[in-house]
């Protein structure tokens, strides 16, 4: 492992003392943990290990097994997600948010953006924004296998997401930052860290902070978070958000941590705030604020819309989607070109409306493509919690068949159904294969396949 650059012990030294710093830096050479989130929506096996004391669906792994060759992470049973990152969740714990709309800002790769999917339910809408377009698809490939079915990914700066003006119940910014707090799972952190850094990254946390602030509408709750360590990122952010709004802010009540965790807390003016340090706590470095922005008597504002988007499907064809779907009393569908989304009823004219104005990567349900009256699944439809079952043969396959199948390689045909069939692997599942006669067309993404080990 590489030292620790000299100016950020300079900087801890100041703001933990010499002794704290010291347990610190002797912490960030150890073997980070491993940790995952288990998907409520899509139970398979128990995992060995500890759970996560903040995070209900959280699990420590005491050895680090070889996740791409785990068909359940391709089929969303679980999230690779670091423990600290998790506390997000626990920040929201006394609030109600099934039907919420809930907006991540800086969203990739959506291990936070899937924990906001789980709490507002299939009536609840999040939108996941990264600006690096990059990001955004592999931010839309999580959220497709998480399989919730609720959630718009944008690629977008901030100021044309806060046209969208008091929309959001809850603003959540897990700001790009200084990365210090990754200074033990990736020694690449210590190379590209530089003293200019936490200055620079404040900049543009507080831009990016002014514009989530203009789409969180009064009563909503605003979530401040980093992966640093550093107070001009996390504390002096916080300051200036009190500065420039505390007359429009109030304190969330209820959010009490266990001193085993051994999180560290503060406040500052109406904001809670949590510290991660890894000789304390079980998680990488990482720093939370969190407050309530005050009611008042505004209505949501949406900018003009600049494109027509969406289209009915044709009433054969809406007869054929809901053939997939277990609900159909709460699923409305969409078409853009030949293709074919479903959306929560509850939330279609808002990812209508969101979609009109905004770069959308990825939307709602892909469904696929209607020919002679009969759907050509995506492969994001197999994953989504609430695809009938009944639609196509289910077909459970081994393990060997079932790599074979995320490395789109042949498997054999005899064991699948004529036509469409779903794959299971241990009750999951992970894709489409369609039979014909003898051979199977493996329907598994080209640009999702895992290379031969």
């Amino acid at each position: 492992m590489l030292p620790l650059p000299e100016e950020f012990k300079a900087t801890m030294c100041r703001a933990l003392g010499d002794d704290e710093a010291a347990r610190l830096f002797a912490a960030l050479d150890i073997e980070p943990e491993v940790s995952i989130r288990l998907n409520p929506m899509k139970p398979a096996e128990t995992f060995d290990g500890e759970s996560v004391g903040w995070s209900e669906h959280g699990r420590y792994l005491g050895v680090r097994p070889q996740f791409t060759l785990d068909p359940h992470l391709h089929g969303g049973v679980y999230y690779v997600q670091e423990a600290s990152s998790q506390f997000v969740g626990y920040l929201l714990k006394g609030l109600d948010l099934r039907g919420c709309r809930v907006l991540d800002m800086c969203a990739a790769p959506g291990g936070k953006s899937t924990i906001y999917s789980t709490l507002v339910g299939r009536e609840g809408l999040v939108v996941a924004n990264d600006i690096s377009r990059s990001r955004a698809l592999a931010l839309a490939d999580n959220v497709q296998r998480w399989g919730m079915g609720n959630v718009v990914v944008t690629n977008n700066e901030p100021q044309h997401i806060s046209a969208f003006k008091h929309w959001f119940d809850v603003v959540a910014v897990d700001a790009p930052c200084s990365g210090e707090g990754m200074f033990r799972k990736m020694e690449e952190a210590r190379t590209e860290w530089s003293s200019s850094a936490p200055e620079q990254c404040a900049e543009r946390q507080r831009e990016i902070l002014s514009e989530a602030w203009q789409a969180l509408r009064p009563g909503g709750t605003l979530i401040y978070s980093t992966c640093t360590f550093n107070p001009t990122e996390d504390e002096a952010v916080v300051e200036w958000l009190m500065a420039e709004y505390g007359s429009e802010l109030e304190a969330v009540g209820g959010i009490d941590v266990d001193e085993e965790w051994g999180i560290t807390t503060c406040r500052i003016g109406e904001f809670q705030c949590f510290h991660f340090y890894p000789h304390k706590a079980r998680g990488e470095g990482f720093f939370a604020a969190v407050a309530r922005k005050k009611e008042g008597v505004v209505r949501r504002q949406s900018p003009k819309p600049r494109r027509k988007l969406f289209s009915l499907p044709a009433k054969n064809d809406i007869q054929e989607l809901e053939r997939w779907v277990d609900d159909t009393s709460n699923i409305s569908f969409r078409q853009i070109g030949d293709t074919m989304y479903g959306y929560h009823r509850s939330v279609v004219d808002d990812v209508v409306a969101l979609s009109e104005v905004l770069s959308v990567i990825y939307s709602g349900v892909c469904m696929g493509q209607i020919f002679k009256r009969k759907l050509r699944p995506e492969h994001a439809l197999a994953l989504f919690v609430g695809m009938n079952d009944k639609a196509v043969p289910s077909v459970e396959v081994s393990e060997a068949d079932a790599l074979d199948y995320l490395r789109r390689q042949d498997i054999s045909a005899s064991q699948f159904e004529e036509g469409i069939n779903r794959v299971m692997y241990r009750g999951v599942a992970i894709g489409f294969v369609k039979r014909i006669g003898a051979r199977c067309n493996n329907m598994y993404p080209k640009d999702l396949r895992i290379m031969k080990l």
